[in-house]
């Protein structure tokens, strides 16, 4: 049974930084990041392949937000600066053995964290 496992989150200000981490049971091929807020759908934030070859992002967090990988240590990042209220929500950690072909769909990924919150005040 894969386990992700996410910390990291907090509360900021407008235009502060976090970093979130996933620590995985084991090598998972394709990992990504979503969040969610009550009431609405899980959307993508961001998702990478293998050892990072391939990145992608959500448009409403491109050149703000970094994914990464230590794959020697089966861990995942996520590099949040210039954070906006817009970006509260529960951050979760996703993953799947193997390669996905919509990055940023939730249906597409097999193993979840059980998530961090993020909360950014203005």
């Amino acid at each position: 049974q894969v386990q992700l496992v996410e910390s990291g989150g907090g509360s900021v200000q407008t235009g502060g930084s976090l970093r979130l981490s996933c620590a995985a049971s084991e090598y998972i091929y394709s990992m990504g990041w979503f969040r969610q807020v009550p009431g609405k759908e899980r959307e993508g934030v961001a998702a990478i392949y293998r050892e990072g070859s391939r990145t992608y992002y959500a448009d409403s967090v491109k050149g703000r937000f970094t994914i990464s990988r230590d794959s020697a240590q089966n861990t995942l990042y996520l590099q949040m600066n210039n954070l906006k209220p817009e970006d509260t929500a529960m951050y979760y950690c996703a993953g799947r053995g193997g390669a996905v072909a919509e990055a940023l769909s939730r249906s597409e990924y097999s193993y979840w964290g059980q998530g961090t919150q993020v909360t950014v005040s203005s």
